[in-house]
């Protein structure tokens, strides 16, 4: 796409995408202050949007948009001139439960983590072997495996169970032994005890 302008179906989709974001954003501000956002136009160089003057100050957040095997970052960019009038509502709603936990955030949050689908990942043995020994092995030939008794499953290369392997309902399964947190798996943080 670099060094094109955007077809015409291009700019249709950025526009329902930025509608979609405009209205979930809206949202997100309807509690502190609320935003009226209209789509202006779209710009592949962040640099040359021309929101500020280079020597303004602003606030940026980035998001990385995925879609299928393709990836692309949207930067939110506003000008400190403009959140400057609702600078007190802002700190007052920053200060007011500074050290409380916003419950419905940390529920919602929870909710979506829990909704997220992941890969379960178990490997039951290696087999160390040169390419030479690789080229020589033909249809018929049997690699020798040791299977150890407990297996690791990771999640993203992160194990999170040990497992013991066998079959349920006449299907190859694993079994569930330990979860692992803490130091030993490092993706719940502190061990919670178990």
């Amino acid at each position: 796409i670099e060094g094109r302008e955007f077809s015409a179906t291009e700019q249709r989709v950025i526009e329902r995408v930025v509608d979609v974001i405009c209205t979930e954003y809206k949202k997100a501000w309807q509690g502190i202050y609320p935003l009226e956002l209209d789509y202006q136009r779209s710009e592949m160089q962040p640099q040359f949007a021309n929101i500020a003057t280079p020597s303004e100050i602003v606030v940026t957040t980035s998001f990385t948009l995925e879609v299928g095997e393709t990836s692309g970052t949207i930067y939110f960019c506003i000008p400190y001139a403009t959140m400057e009038p609702i600078r007190d509502v802002l700190y007052s709603s920053l200060q007011g439960d500074a050290q409380e936990p916003d419950r419905r955030w940390v529920k919602l949050l929870s909710r979506e983590i829990q909704a997220a689908e992941v890969e379960l990942r178990v490997e039951l043995a290696k087999a160390p072997a040169t390419v030479e020994q690789l080229l020589a092995l033909k249809p018929g030939d049997f690699i020798e495996l040791d299977l150890p008794q407990i297996i690791q499953a990771k999640v993203d290369g992160v194990p999170v169970f040990d497992c013991m392997y066998g079959t349920s309902n006449g299907r190859y399964s694993i079994k569930i032994d330990r979860l692992l947190t803490g130091p030993q798996a490092g993706w719940l943080g502190e061990s919670n005890g178990s």
